[in-house]
């Protein structure tokens, strides 16, 4: 097994949180997102600053939001949804679904066209059975 860099982003992770930039997004945006090192399947970020790029869908306040990462990977099942952003096509990962901190995006990329978003949310709502 590869080791992972859990010091490495353990440090990036202490910037990230000690942090006093703002930033301001909103749902349906496509951002890169600092999502780090994770444990076991969860999707890791890459680079120097750990980035994958994330669907913010739904926003709680300025600091604390729901997000999707993103995948180039083209996998076909119910938990991969294609979508294109700007030349390029990559797939949300509906089974990710994570609450962040704004503190962890880095930079803007695009805006999800409204009709794709709603697609989107339809699907992640089926994975909570309505009690």
């Amino acid at each position: 097994m590869q080791p992972k860099g859990f010091d490495r982003w353990n440090e990036q992770k202490k910037k990230l949180h000690a942090s006093e930039r703002e930033m301001l997004f909103h749902e349906r945006e496509i951002w890169w997102c600092s999502l780090g090192v994770n444990i076991g399947f969860e999707q890791d970020g890459t680079n120097e600053l750990f980035e994958r790029p994330i669907l913010i869908i739904r926003k709680f306040n300025r600091d604390v939001l729901w997000a999707l990462p993103l995948t180039r990977s083209d996998k076909r099942n119910r938990f991969y949804v294609p979508i294109t952003v700007g030349d390029a096509n990559s797939a949300v990962i509906l089974s990710q679904l994570r609450l962040i901190s704004s503190k962890r995006l880095q930079r803007y990329m695009h805006k999800l066209p409204q009709g794709q978003f709603k697609e989107i949310i339809r699907l992640v709502q089926q994975f909570f059975p309505r009690i």
